[in-house]
């Protein structure tokens, strides 16, 4: 099982998530093998963005500062479009949108189903940058690419549905309505 260092910059984020027992970023906590959450400062750069030369790739890119070090490092979190569309399938992330959205009005409904899905992106970029952290990172700009950790990456994403749905709702400014207890 993979630890987590996600956070969002919305408290009521990390406390649901952390409510429902998925990773947040929390005070010091000893960790055998694997850094302490509060090492690291993270937060989105940009993203999601199609690769350059790559058709059906997207990239997130982060800022990763450790305490430790005196400055920061970028990382580009590659995903490809296959793997963002089979975990979306496998969270039942659009019936899950499809519920929350549900009382908004139709033009309402498709700009934040437009935008949901560059949240989703992020959300499954965070949880591939965490198993990088987790498994330790050297202080330099950096690249994982979409073949990087498949299998661990959606086991990380399904482990953490309800910090992915957090997230969205908390960047749509909509009560993160949970239609099932999956």
């Amino acid at each position: 099982m993979v630890g987590g260092i996600l956070s969002s910059r919305f408290p009521a984020v990390n406390e649901t998530a952390g409510e429902r027992g998925d990773r947040v970023t929390m005070g010091a906590m000893a960790a055998e093998h694997a850094p302490e959450p509060s090492q690291f400062r993270v937060t989105l750069f940009v993203g999601p963005q199609p690769v350059e030369g790559r058709p059906g790739r997207s990239s997130c890119v982060f800022n990763v500062k450790k305490r430790s070090w005196k400055g920061g490092v970028q990382v580009a979190v590659h995903m490809a479009q296959g793997q963002i569309d089979r975990l979306s399938a496998e969270m039942d992330f659009a019936g899950w949108l499809a519920q929350v959205l549900r009382d908004l009005s139709a033009e309402d409904r498709a700009s934040c189903q437009e935008r949901a899905s560059e949240l989703f992106i992020q959300a499954v970029c965070w949880c591939k940058l965490d198993i990088l952290l987790q498994s330790g990172i050297m202080q330099e700009n950096q690249c994982l690419a979409a073949d990087s950790w498949i299998v661990e990456v959606g086991a990380a994403v399904l482990q953490r549905r309800s910090f992915v749905r957090s997230y969205v709702a908390a960047e749509l400014d909509l009560a993160p309505g949970e239609p099932d207890a999956s």
